[in-house]
């Protein structure tokens, strides 16, 4: 038998073979703890109608962290606040009584929750031993040697009351879950790549306000080196951009809507973030048929500009009020014409992308306020808060952004500090805000022409060599306009926002060496090559270029092992044989 590793993640104990034959990433520790913590407070939200409320160890008073707001200069950073359904139920206790759900223990009025793709069972071990409110929770997954392990691992942390294995195509669970008393409250989707084959099994097995959990690894056809493949996957074209990391949470969300559209169901997003290699995204699941009519209205086209990066949205439909009733139509366009108005390059066609707000900002103070009230709960807490705490800030109404390095490198000119350029564009009367996606970037309501002006006035007082450029570079068609708006640089103190003020940590260093979307899993348990061991397969090739052919007497004549080589003494590489590769040949 193989020898078992004991993989220590939260409160749980798993068992890991030695060999590669179930999949594991313990990098993805930040996305299992922020999934525990989104949960919480979704079965907080959910139980408390069914007259429930759940118990969290080392937690005390519920705080919301609010960072917009100040008062006489202060940060009022945390209100002391207690969730309103459960401010309810207090009120109406003496008509009714309400259950208490501890951690571990199973809830009849509970969640039922299902990973479709668990591997290990790590996740699902976690959610029955750090989330309170569980009526029970189905870990599948289609490999049997990954489902007994699943089990094992139940039974080594003690929660088989709550856990149960389950050995099967996870798209058939979820479809023959679609009945309205079989469906899951919960739905966990965290495959190894695209979850796109398992989308439109998910939003029929959620049940109504239902939370769906879904992670996306296969980063590079969703940020644009492959656009025909992300449509044929997710109906929408990826472009590359520097808004890529938003703009693939936006293609996995239209996904989502369209796909939960037909089924007269549409999806309202709780949390979206892109972390890492990968994007995850928390959206609840309702049903109306009504709603789904401005699904249309909520998608977007568009419009990048290959030479400065300028980009605008058309939105899919049109739709007006008439008194109690909506009017729907079909949007007019397009909002550019056949070359950029600033740089006069071509336009790149992108999309359909989800363009409403990809937060739910009451919800996500809520986990935040859970989350810095409880640090101890969490290993990854600090990282959490800082995440958390830049979506709070960030414009909602606002899709995608500029980058302020590629606004600069466009015209060849240095780079203003990013409180500069803040400052610049609150002095001008318009909206700013950072992302969690992108440590540079620039998300705000001013348009691309209000932007160029901007840059056009720093450069002005950091001049570039007009003669250096060619006449019909973008640099050169932008810098050859003079701004209409005349920029002030002056710090303003509302221009550096609560996050960076505190020190949150917001964007994480590198947590290893080669780190980053690990082998697949293989069914004989082979541990695939490491880089370093890949360096050695290649004889160093990659790393050292050969530049004297001399040098390729130390490697072996492949033909010669073969037996096929004619050149004998003549051949430029080497015909003597290791003692591995001798009794191969007898």
């Amino acid at each position: 038998m193989d020898r078992e590793t004991v993989v220590r993640e939260g409160k749980a104990a798993i068992l890991f073979p030695s060999a590669n034959e179930v999949f594991y990433n313990p990098v993805q520790e930040f996305n299992r703890d922020l999934t525990c913590a989104v949960i919480t407070e979704f079965a907080r939200e959910q139980l408390a109608q069914r007259g429930v409320r759940i118990l969290i160890p080392g937690e005390k008073d519920r705080v919301v962290v609010r960072l917009s707001k100040e008062k006489n200069g202060n940060v009022d950073q945390e209100t002391s606040e207690q969730p309103e359904n459960e401010q309810q139920m207090e009120e109406e206790g003496d008509k009714k009584e309400f259950i208490t759900a501890s951690v571990g223990e199973r809830c009849e009025q509970g969640l039922r929750v299902l990973e479709g793709l668990a591997a290990s069972g790590l996740r699902s071990v976690r959610f029955a031993l750090e989330l309170p409110g569980l009526k029970s929770i189905t870990a599948n997954d289609y490999s049997a040697k990954a489902a007994a392990l699943i089990a094992r691992n139940a039974q080594h942390n003690n929660v088989s009351h709550i856990l149960q294995a389950s050995q099967r195509d996870a798209s058939m669970v979820m479809y023959e879950a679609r009945g309205r008393k079989e469906r899951y409250d919960v739905i966990d989707l965290d495959p190894y790549g695209s979850p796109s084959p398992f989308l439109d099994a998910a939003v029929q097995a959620v049940s109504e306000g239902g939370l769906l959990c879904i992670t996306c690894t296969d980063m590079a056809v969703m940020a644009g080196n492959s656009g025909e493949t992300c449509y044929s996957k997710y109906g929408s074209v990826s472009i590359k951009s520097k808004y890529c990391h938003e703009m693939a949470l936006r293609i996995i969300l239209h996904s989502l809507d369209q796909r939960a559209a037909v089924y007269q169901r549409y999806i309202e997003p709780l949390l979206s973030v892109s972390v890492d290699f990968y994007i995850r995204v928390f959206v609840r699941v309702k049903t109306g048929q009504a709603v789904v009519k401005n699904s249309a209205s909520k998608q977007a086209l568009l419009y990048n500009c290959v030479g400065c990066g300028a980009f605008h949205l058309q939105r899919m439909g049109k739709k007006m009020s008439q008194g109690k009733h909506m009017k729907y139509s079909a949007a007019t366009g397009p909002p550019v014409g056949p070359s950029c108005e600033h740089c006069g390059q071509r336009h790149q066609l992108g999309g359909p992308i989800w363009a409403e707000p990809i937060h739910d900002i009451t919800f996500v103070q809520k986990v935040l306020g859970a989350v810095s009230g409880n640090p101890t709960r969490f290993r990854t807490s600090k990282r959490i808060e800082g995440v958390l705490s830049m979506v709070t800030e960030e414009l909602q109404d606002i899709p995608l952004y500029y980058v302020l390095d590629h606004l600069s490198s466009t015209v060849h000119c240095n780079t203003p500090s990013m409180l500069q350029f803040r400052s610049a564009l609150l002095h001008a009367g318009y909206r700013v805000s950072l992302s969690h996606a992108c440590k540079n970037a620039v998300k705000s309501d001013a348009p691309a022409e209000v932007l160029w002006d901007i840059i056009r006035c720093w450069e002005k007082s950091n001049p570039v060599k007009r003669e250096r450029l060619s006449e019909t570079s973008p640099a050169h068609r932008i810098l050859s306009k003079e701004p209409t708006l005349q920029a002030c640089f002056e710090i303003r103190e509302d221009a550096n926002p609560q996050s960076r003020k505190r020190h949150l940590t917001r964007f994480q260093e590198n947590p290893q060496a080669n780190w980053g979307p690990k082998a697949r899993a293989k069914a004989g348990g082979r541990i695939s090559s490491e880089l370093e061991d890949k360096r050695k397969q290649f004889q160093g090739k990659r790393k050292k270029q050969i530049t004297d052919s001399s040098q390729l007497k130390s490697f072996p004549c492949k033909k010669f092992r073969k037996g096929t080589c004619t050149y004998g003494d003549k051949c430029c590489y080497s015909h003597e044989l290791k003692e591995g590769t001798e009794e191969k040949m007898d």
